[in-house]
């Protein structure tokens, strides 16, 4: 999956071998209060969960469409296998096929959207406050729930939860190889920004590792929510209902409203780190994310590396409009190769 300013592709690797490339147009923002600051950082997320669960769905399709005659070959994705998916549209920052919209397809997208929202605020803010207040009950710490210590350990909880649940779905085969396509992902961009041509010879030595990824954002959110909800904490009238389960769900109703607060205070930060990351003392600031990638990467191998760069390829392609309405299509190749030809030849054409 690929986003470029005026484009977004999904390119899936069907069982024959050949590439399935569907794009469509996207409005490019130049302008605008979606590209102020904070803000931005909202609409960025919002954007990449639905982006994300665009392509799962459209990755689905081909599985269900090239397994229909070869039943024995389902991979019968569990419990465990599926809810990773979901995390990882959150790792990797609409509706059904990119032309002729519904209003049906419309709402089952908006449906998709709040599920995976809703399971993202229970994974990474009511788990974490949750544990945090089983430990202080449980090792009698007699912390109250609005101080910067009890939020230390919810941030703390946050991010030993996260990292131990990533090291778990690593191992399930799907997920692991969804890993590898993430790499894919991140040597193809390194790629790119480098001002090399994209192939697989110029990708294959690349980094799997960015300093934009969702992954690091994912990580810098859990350090950042250990600030904003101490000073939320801090500011709020102090919660003392002589029950402290009540006093966890109160506190935890109050943080919700501020959560966009959080993202929008992380998207800047990570923007600002990223900027800065070929060298300085910033640059240390993004090992921890560094470090969670290395779980949620895999060296991928040169069939993969073709899916991703035939992604940024389609994204790339000039669109003859820039409102995002420009030749929304499904279209299928036989190899790499053959995409990379069509391409040479549409420019020529030009």
């Amino acid at each position: 999956m690929m986003r470029a300013p005026a484009a977004f592709a999904v390119v899936v690797r069907r069982l024959d071998g050949s590439l399935h490339v569907r794009m469509r147009g996207m409005a490019d923002r130049k302008g605008g209060p979606a590209r102020w600051p904070f803000i931005r950082g909202i609409a960025g997320v919002v954007e990449s969960l639905r982006l994300g669960s665009e392509a799962l769905r459209f990755s689905a399709e081909q599985i269900e469409t090239d397994l229909a005659g070869h039943p024995r070959r389902s991979p019968g994705l569990g419990v465990l296998s599926a809810l990773g998916l979901m995390v990882f549209a959150l790792l990797t920052r609409d509706e059904g096929r990119p032309t002729n919209r519904t209003p049906a397809s419309t709402h089952r997208a908006g449906a998709s959207g709040f599920v995976m929202l809703a399971i993202a605020i229970a994974f990474f803010v009511a788990l974490p406050q949750g544990a945090a207040a089983a430990a202080n009950r449980m090792f009698q710490m007699g912390l109250e729930v609005q101080s910067a210590w009890f939020q230390a350990m919810t941030g703390a909880i946050k991010l030993v939860v996260v990292v131990t649940y990533l090291l778990v779905i690593r191992r399930v085969p799907e997920i692991r190889r969804v890993f590898q396509y993430h790499g894919a992902e991140h040597k193809t961009i390194s790629t790119y920004e480098a001002g090399e041509a994209l192939t697989v010879e110029n990708a294959r030595p690349k980094t799997t590792l960015h300093p934009r990824c969702g992954t690091t954002f994912l990580v810098m959110v859990a350090l950042v929510s250990i600030l904003v909800f101490t000073v939320v904490g801090a500011a709020l009238p102090r919660i003392h209902t002589g029950n402290a389960l009540l006093d966890n769900v109160v506190f935890f109703t109050e943080k919700l409203p501020f959560l966009p607060v959080l993202v929008a205070l992380t998207f800047e930060l990570q923007r600002l780190f990223a900027q800065r990351a070929s060298g300085g003392p910033l640059r240390a600031l993004l090992w921890p994310g560094f470090l969670v990638q290395r779980i949620t990467t895999a060296e991928p191998d040169d069939s993969q590396l073709e899916v991703a760069l035939a992604s940024l390829r389609a994204t790339l392609a000039r669109p003859d409009r820039s409102d995002g309405a420009f030749n929304a299509a499904d279209l299928r190749y036989p190899s790499f190769e053959a995409l990379v030809a069509a391409q040479a030849s549409a420019r020529a054409a030009r």
